[in-house]
């Protein structure tokens, strides 16, 4: 991976960070993710309409990454809805890289070098040291750290499937353009379903936000799904997952949250995973 490429995937884990603090400071957060969702699918369609077709045998990867979409945004819900942010954020982020790293070798037939294994390792345990597992003493304790992991297995599970599908269509824009267009109807229909309407109200400031963190997702996620046709799945994950990073910076600057020193040193794990990553590719 050349370093125009990490600049991009890091690029991408900033614009990730951004649209998790505006979810994060969301009262309704389905209607946050469905805004953003279609914010994201309005954004694609440019991206269908002047690509060309991905290649059909992509297109199962299309439809399952849209179900595996959909149930990482129920599951990211609910993370956020039983548990602490500053648990379920980096549990999730933090168990993807590995979980990516082993299903690209399980289904994309992917050989990480030693160092790249190291660096995945750094990321994912100084992501993941940044929740606060000491809450986990009492098993009613439990069900947000679970449903935070499960949130996880999902980002890998699509990770690795629009990995494999990105390839295979031929051109990743393309890809993305349509995977984000299918994407942004089944959480619409889910609030429509449960409120008799559509979360949208363009006199509403709230909608132009959910809005505007859509097309961030779309270009954070795009960027992603651009660097695994160039890259191992497990690299681009990790580097992704440097989002926390990012995240962590905004809540201290933009959200009054406290850098505490093992925060600080979560950071500095997460960074030298990150240098080791970039400098062996």
């Amino acid at each position: 991976m050349n370093l125009a490429v990490i600049g991009l995937v890091l690029a991408a884990a900033l614009l990730h960070a951004s649209w998790n603090a505006l979810l994060k400071s969301s009262a309704d957060r389905l209607a946050s993710l469905s805004l953003m969702t279609i914010g994201a699918g309005v954004a694609a369609i440019p991206l269908i309409v002047w690509r060309p077709l991905p290649d059909p045998a992509s297109w199962f990867c299309i439809f399952l990454s849209g179900v595996l979409h959909t149930g990482y945004n129920l599951f990211l819900i609910r993370a956020y809805k039983i548990g602490d942010f500053g648990q379920s954020y980096p549990i999730a982020r933090g168990s993807s890289p590995l979980l990516v790293a082993l299903g690209a070798a399980l289904f994309a037939g992917e050989q990480l070098g030693i160092y790249t294994v190291i660096g995945i390792a750094l990321v994912s345990a100084g992501i993941v040291s940044l929740a606060n597992l000491r809450q986990l003493d009492r098993r009613e304790n439990l069900a947000g750290p679970a449903a935070a992991f499960t949130t996880g297995a999902f980002i890998a599970a699509y990770t690795v499937t629009d990995g494999i599908g990105a390839r295979l269509a031929g051109d990743s824009i393309s890809y993305s353009g349509w995977l984000f267009v299918l994407d942004s109807i089944p959480l619409a229909l889910i609030y429509w379903r449960r409120h008799g309407r559509i979360p949208v109200a363009l006199n509403e400031r709230e909608t132009w936000i959910g809005l505007a963190g859509g097309v961030m997702s779309l270009l954070a996620y795009a960027i992603v799904i651009w660097a695994v046709t160039l890259a191992p799945m497990g690299m681009v994950s990790a580097l992704r997952e440097t989002s926390v990073l990012f995240a962590l910076m905004i809540g201290w600057l933009f959200l009054g949250e406290k850098l505490t020193p093992r925060r600080v040193l979560s950071c500095l794990v997460i960074a030298a995973g990150a240098v080791v990553l970039g400098m062996r590719h």
